[in-house]
């Protein structure tokens, strides 16, 4: 073995390839065959789209498991541990477990060239198929067709939504981008697309290898009835549904998706109102709209191209707050930051822009000055900085919003500034 601990692996998957983002097949396909493997599950869920993959991926794991299947679960990026990628059950994997199966991976590829994401990938294949899950649900990474993911055929995919985002890689419009995302569909196989505007190009690829196109608004209909919700497919109906626990109305919309995946796959999966209902009464996804209560409330959500921005402001407009909204925001260089902006400005009393280090990072004076460019009060500071000043200055009626990239939210998360009795450590100037 290369390495005993798992930092170390980590550390060097991110060295090996000479690029961090590297699409295409043949690579990974390569190794996975010198591999020799079984199919990861009986069953594979592949979920792609813009924004809403881990929320669904969420939903389908809670559902899955409640009725009673041995699931496995592949998720990213991470927002505390590498080991919350891939979960078994709800568990995630061992830091043992990973060095075990890249160890393996590191032998069987040779002098294949492997990045971070594709190492990750084939591990959650390796470990899925060593605990014989009955299940596998897989998130795409970036686009789809050319995604590691995929190199995996779905009994059902699932493209959530469709908007601008990574466009350096998936093209410049949501048509391009869609082509990219429809990859992930098979031939003869459900293709559930919960996107209510579907590109053309999208519709037309799935048409175009005969995949099982099922689009909501017209192969499937959900509707909010007071304190519950209603799901319809044809004849199939389930009423009286509880709203999800993830924040968020949206959360329907992704909720009512994940429904529509499982029933596209009734012939070999039996999930039962009971265990619909009781999923998504437990889905968890940290990170996504999370609401974090108390005197003053924080909401930490990793929206970080203006579609999500847009979700994210219809939320805080929906439940609006007695004093003021502070927001702290960070977003990597090749985001849309202007975009972003421009969908929360009317929600936001004052900014702390934080800078992101790294190759693909954007400074925190950068996004000030955009911020005041639109008139928007705006201070340009670290993580650490803006909760301290945040954690005397917010008062009881105040909502703290943390937002942009994954990079941002995650150290909040581990900082945990809401806990009073927890004090933050030295900021980095003392």
């Amino acid at each position: 073995m290369r390495f005993s601990e798992l930092d170390n692996w980590l550390r060097w998957q991110e060295t090996l390839h000479p690029r961090t983002i590297d699409l295409g097949l043949e690579r990974v396909r390569t190794v996975l065959r010198r591999l020799q493997p079984e199919p990861p599950a009986q069953t594979i869920i592949t979920v792609g789209g813009t924004n809403g993959k881990g929320s669904c991926v969420a939903f389908l794991d809670a559902m899955l498991r409640a009725a009673g299947y041995r699931v496995g679960a592949y998720t990213s990026p991470h927002l505390l541990r590498y080991n919350e990628r891939i979960r078994i059950n709800g568990m995630e994997a061992a830091d043992a477990a990973l060095c075990r199966v890249f160890a393996r991976i590191d032998a069987a590829r040779g002098d294949v060239s492997l990045t971070y994401f594709e190492f990750g990938t084939l591990a959650a294949l390796e470990l899925f198929r060593e605990a014989s899950v009955d299940v596998a649900v897989l998130e795409v990474g970036l686009g789809g067709r050319l995604d590691a993911v995929n190199i995996v055929d779905a009994d059902a995919a699932l493209v959530v939504s469709v908007a601008l985002d990574h466009t350096n890689w998936l093209g410049s419009d949501r048509d391009s981008i869609s082509y990219e995302k429809a990859g992930i569909y098979r031939p003869e196989r459900p293709a559930i697309c919960a996107d209510p505007d579907p590109p053309p190009r999208l519709i037309q690829y799935a048409e175009g290898i005969h995949a099982r196109l099922l689009c909501v608004d017209r192969d499937y209909h959900f509707a909010r009835t007071g304190s519950t919700w209603r799901w319809q497919s044809g004849t199939h109906c389930l009423d009286h549904l509880p709203l999800p626990t993830l924040a968020g109305d949206h959360q329907l919309g992704n909720a009512a998706a994940a429904l529509m995946t499982l029933t596209s796959l009734g012939d070999r999966l039996s999930v039962p109102p009971e265990a619909i209902r009781a999923g998504l009464t437990s889905a968890e996804l940290p990170g996504r709209c999370q609401i974090i209560p108390g005197p003053v409330e924080w909401i930490l959500d990793v929206a970080h191209n203006p579609r999500a921005a847009t979700v994210l402001a219809d939320h805080l407009r929906a439940r609006p707050c007695m004093g003021r909204t502070w927001a702290m925001i960070g977003l990597l260089a090749d985001k849309d930051a202007p975009g972003v902006i421009e969908a929360l400005t009317e929600t936001i009393d004052a900014w702390y822009a934080i800078t992101l280090d790294g190759d693909r990072g954007r400074t925190g004076d950068e996004l000030a000055t955009l911020l005041r460019a639109t008139g928007a009060r705006a201070e340009a500071t670290d993580i650490q900085e803006a909760c301290r000043v945040l954690q005397t200055t917010a008062c009881p009626g105040d909502r703290i919003v943390v937002l942009g990239s994954f990079h941002t939210v995650a150290p909040v998360l581990a900082i945990q500034p809401w806990l009073s009795n927890s004090p933050l450590p030295p900021s980095r100037e003392a």
